[in-house]
């Protein structure tokens, strides 16, 4: 089998049908691909769509789990796939028409690790299925992981890229589970781990803009749990940039990483203006985050990360007493 498409499934019923159309319709031969949807305990009708797309495709399997989160369900997933390549996609996003076989036959003819690809926002789930299907994409040098992240602003989510089923498993590396920006982090352990990886500009994924997901809600407790998985994020990004440090590769692999790692620093510090975290709490995370190159935000401004805004706030931020007066004068708690 060619390929594993896995699905982690939780309340999405209204988004899961255009997903999977949009799967269905990538004339793949069925032998050569599985969906697998990995349904984390749905409490909507997203389990009763899922089985009525298995009744009519073979190609689709669902398994169901206690809800353990994204990562556990993914991680769940890779357990289960029998493909050669593996394909993250979330359920309230899709493909444009036809361009899997195509990403899927790059990847194969240059033995690639991983092959990135585009992907554009769209703001409803209503079928784009036109792509920038052009003779003059071409396959983009074919790097390792570090000098690739050296060349490329990468993404932090898993739904941009292919990857080879075996390389993942020799590299055994895991979603982090019970915790947000689990993607951020195995992208960049995944990117710095490869032999051969390649960017194809072709036009394929939708990302759906949800209003009140995840990432995006404004309730306090979701806020709280981003804040805290955006710290998280950035210490453990600060083990891997030191270790990759000490081997001497490629400065520019490390700058982007830094910058990266600066950026969860930067956009957690404005989550927590517009929080309900107490400053009591804000101190000691800035505290455990001086004590790595994560904090001052030196890296942040620059190439990936540019504009006034940035780099005001930035400036900003990185003299906690100007910060903890934001925080005083824009904290909901103290108004």
């Amino acid at each position: 089998m060619r390929l594993s498409i896995i699905i982690p499934l939780y309340n999405s019923g209204e988004f899961l049908p255009t997903c999977l159309d949009s799967l269905l319709r990538q004339g793949l031969d069925p032998n050569d691909y599985e969906i697998l949807i990995i349904n984390d305990g749905s409490t909507d009708n997203s389990l009763d769509i899922a089985n009525a797309y298995v009744e009519a495709n073979s190609s689709i399997r669902v398994f169901s789990k206690e809800n353990g989160g994204v990562g556990s369900a993914r991680n769940k997933g890779l357990s289960l796939a029998k493909g050669d390549y593996i394909y993250f996609i979330d359920p309230d996003d899709y493909l444009a028409d036809r361009t899997l076989p195509i990403l899927l036959d790059v990847t194969e003819s240059n033995t690639l690790d991983i092959l990135t690809f585009g992907s554009k926002s769209v703001e409803n789930s209503v079928l784009q299925t036109e792509s920038n299907l052009h003779d003059n994409i071409e396959l983009s040098t074919i790097y390792n992981g570090i000098d690739y992240i050296a060349n490329f602003r990468f993404q932090n989510e898993v739904w941009w890229y292919l990857i080879k089923h075996s390389f993942i498993k020799e590299a055994q590396i895991r979603f982090i589970e019970g915790r947000w920006m689990e993607d951020a982090i195995l992208t960049a352990q995944l990117f710095i781990q490869a032999n051969q990886m390649a960017n194809f500009p072709l036009d394929s994924h939708r990302h759906v803009i949800v209003k009140g997901s995840a990432m995006k809600s404004k309730e306090p407790s979701h806020y709280l749990r981003v804040i805290d998985d955006n710290r998280n994020a950035a210490m453990v990004f600060e083990s891997m940039i030191t270790d990759l440090e000490a081997k001497h590769v490629n400065p520019d692999c490390i700058k982007r990483l830094r910058t990266r790692q600066q950026s969860f620093v930067f956009f957690m510090m404005v989550r927590m203006l517009r929080s309900t975290i107490a400053l009591e709490k804000i101190k000691p995370t800035m505290n455990e985050l001086s004590t790595t190159n994560a904090y001052p935000m030196t890296e942040f401004v620059g190439v990936d990360y540019n504009g006034l805004a940035y780099a005001v706030l930035t400036r900003l931020f990185n003299h906690r007493p100007i910060f903890y007066s934001l925080f005083r004068l824009f904290n909901p708690l103290l108004r």
